[in-house]
């Protein structure tokens, strides 16, 4: 079986709430935003399992600063 990447949760479940505010600002029927929004419940609290459980590893500590702006290791002085 495929495992599937947990960044995948992470993105269906953000298109899917994303989808709800869009219809809930379009005044869409009351039951479809129920619907959704209680399907985004359920796949809130299965994506925050799933990223909690994959297992990702890295190299990088709190010394590397952020990924997005690599400054190299840093010595923290007080």
């Amino acid at each position: 079986m495929m495992k599937i990447p947990a960044m995948l949760y992470v993105v269906i479940t953000t298109l899917m709430l994303v989808t709800l505010t869009i219809m809930v600002a379009m005044d869409m029927p009351f039951n479809w935003v129920f619907y959704v929004t209680c399907l985004g419940q359920v796949f809130v609290v299965v994506m925050v399992y799933k990223v909690l459980r994959d297992q990702y590893t890295t190299d990088k500590t709190f010394e590397d600063f952020y990924e997005d702006h690599p400054i190299g290791k840093q010595k923290i002085t007080s």
